[in-house]
């Protein structure tokens, strides 16, 4: 009886470390599943962080909202603005086209629109009338635009302006649907857009997919001197 005692025992003895593994392995195989959800967490919270400060100060997406912009933008498309484009010393130049704050200006929203006349340009057209087919100039230059909608005349409205430093005379490439400089001429701040409140460029079409691409500034101001005369 003494001997298959101390058997049943030595046989009780032997099985405590094997269950002691697989209690410890049960363990393991619990807290790696904890670890990688961990490691997911944070790593979702960082991309989230890092679109955020994208956002904030690099690029940031843009809802074009109505056919102001055609054909160059549709309604719909999702423009990514280049919020560094004017950190550094540069300004906004004729041809670009920009997101601004309009608060105050043009109304309280964000509008999207192309820069024609900078600080001390003389922006003027005839409208249509006496066989004018309202060509806009600056500073005396007539400017081709080659963006405009299919059947649109530039302007159908006469106006002569000068640009005032630290603003921005801008258009619609939709001129026959697009509330732009010309429509504000009478409003606060005459038309014209404060530099400062540019957001930033447009520079990319990312959606839809089939009109992604990049906007380049067009050379329809190539030829434009330079307020009083010099050409740049």
């Amino acid at each position: 009886m003494d001997t298959e005692a101390a058997q049943h025992a030595e046989r009780d003895r032997s099985s405590e470390p094997a269950d002691t593994e697989r209690e410890e392995e049960g363990s393991r195989s619990a807290a790696v599943p904890g670890r990688r959800w961990r490691r997911a967490g944070v790593l979702v919270a960082l991309c989230l962080v890092f679109l955020l400060l994208v956002s904030t100060f690099v690029l940031q997406p843009f809802l074009i909202p109505s056919r102001s912009m055609e054909p160059t933008l549709s309604t719909g498309d999702r423009v990514l603005v280049n919020k560094l484009a004017y950190r550094f010393g540069a300004e906004p130049q004729r041809g670009d086209v920009v997101v601004f704050d309009g608060s105050g200006y043009f109304g309280d929203s964000d509008y999207i629109k192309r820069v024609v006349g900078v600080g001390g340009d003389r922006v003027a057209s005839r409208g249509v009338q006496d066989g004018e087919q309202g060509q806009i100039t600056v500073n005396g230059e007539p400017v081709d635009e080659p963006y405009l909608y299919p059947g649109d005349a530039p302007s159908t409205v006469p106006f002569d302006v000068v640009v005032p430093d630290g603003t921005l005379f801008v258009l619609g490439d939709h001129r026959s649907d697009s509330s732009d400089s010309r429509d504000h001429l009478g409003s606060p701040g005459g038309g014209m857009v404060p530099v400062d409140t540019v957001i930033g460029r447009a520079d990319w079409i990312g959606l839809p997919l089939d009109r992604s691409g990049s906007l380049d500034r067009p050379d329809a101001f190539a030829k434009v001197p330079k307020p009083g005369g010099a050409h740049g």
